[in-house]
């Protein structure tokens, strides 16, 4: 399936958010967001991935 992956289009043969983490091993520490909603670690295998799903995987800013 194709999805977007921090604005880029990515091919994904994975069903869930842990797959596309496993696919893409980021650097730690970092947080996930579905069509621009914040997905937990403790549910990143039960939430399943659509074609067209907008996917952002950031890291988190520190300093003021």
């Amino acid at each position: 399936m194709n999805i977007k992956l921090n604005g880029e289009n990515f091919e994904f043969s994975g069903k869930n958010v842990a797959d596309l983490v496993a696919a893409v091993e980021p650097a730690k520490p970092f947080a996930v967001a579905v069509n621009t909603q914040f997905v937990s670690k403790g549910v990143y295998g039960q939430t399943l991935l659509n074609e067209n799903d907008a996917v952002d995987i950031v890291r988190p800013v520190v300093g003021g």
